[in-house]
């Protein structure tokens, strides 16, 4: 087995500890994070499928909230969520639940909802013969549809859903959020370079809102020499 690491957020010191032999975060958590909207100190906000808690971290950082609840189904998963909770000193601020979402009930309606699921249908790609690894990336435990039901249970009237998920998943992640009352208000699609396809989409979501969506302008992630672009630099908070 790898042995953990710990990685510099390069945000006001904060760290997350990770395992290569589980599932390490990548650009599509950063920038999920980046694409919530909390600006109450009021809000109650949720992180599905956390993982060891690079969201929730990155949100204590630089939105406005009252509590975070951090919910993460897999134990060697949850034992890192735990550890990262508490080498930034952030008991008083993240609230971990080792549970499956489906079982996931909130004591009251929340405000925000946030959550990068799994990518691939059970079936398709290859199968990792790592169980954390494959529960990571496959939706043997968390569908898609059960990331909705979840929301729509749990959210206050006009609360908001922030996903980040696969361009090819568009037609169901219209369509199907629609089915449990969740209106896609606002999209972003990244692009890896300028001349390429994008490789992931950004949605945010109103509960019980109205159908007009808002497609934001693209966001960038390399210039044409492999640098990343200055919105993502002012993202990951570095200059270069």
């Amino acid at each position: 087995m790898a042995q953990t690491r710990i990685d510099d957020l390069e945000l006001n010191g904060k760290k997350i500890i990770q395992n290569p032999d589980y599932f390490c975060f990548g650009i599509d958590s950063v920038l999920l994070a980046n694409f919530v909207e909390s600006k109450s100190t009021n809000n109650i906000i949720v992180d599905l499928c956390s993982g060891s808690g690079v969201i929730p971290v990155i949100i204590s950082q630089k939105k406005k909230f009252k509590q975070i609840y951090a919910v993460e189904l897999q134990k060697e998963m949850y034992e890192l969520l735990l550890q990262n909770i508490s080498i930034n000193s952030l008991e008083n601020e993240i609230v971990p639940l080792n549970l499956n979402i489906k079982e996931y009930v909130a004591d009251k309606k929340v405000d925000i909802i946030i959550c990068n699921p799994p990518y691939k249908k059970v079936g398709t790609g290859i199968k990792n013969e790592n169980t954390v690894k494959y529960i990571a990336r496959h939706e043997k435990e968390c569908m898609l549809d059960d990331v909705f039901k979840c929301a729509s249970k749990n959210l206050k009237q006009r609360g908001k859903l922030y996903i980040v998920h696969k361009p090819q998943r568009l037609t169901d992640l219209i369509a199907d959020a629609r089915k449990y009352n969740l209106e896609a208000k606002k999209i972003r699609f990244v692009y890896p370079t300028i001349n390429s396809k994008p490789s992931i989409v950004l949605v945010e979501y109103t509960y019980m809102g109205g159908n007009e969506m808002d497609v934001l302008p693209p966001l960038i992630e390399y210039e044409e020499d492999g640098k990343y672009t200055k919105e993502i630099l002012e993202i990951y908070g570095s200059k270069e």
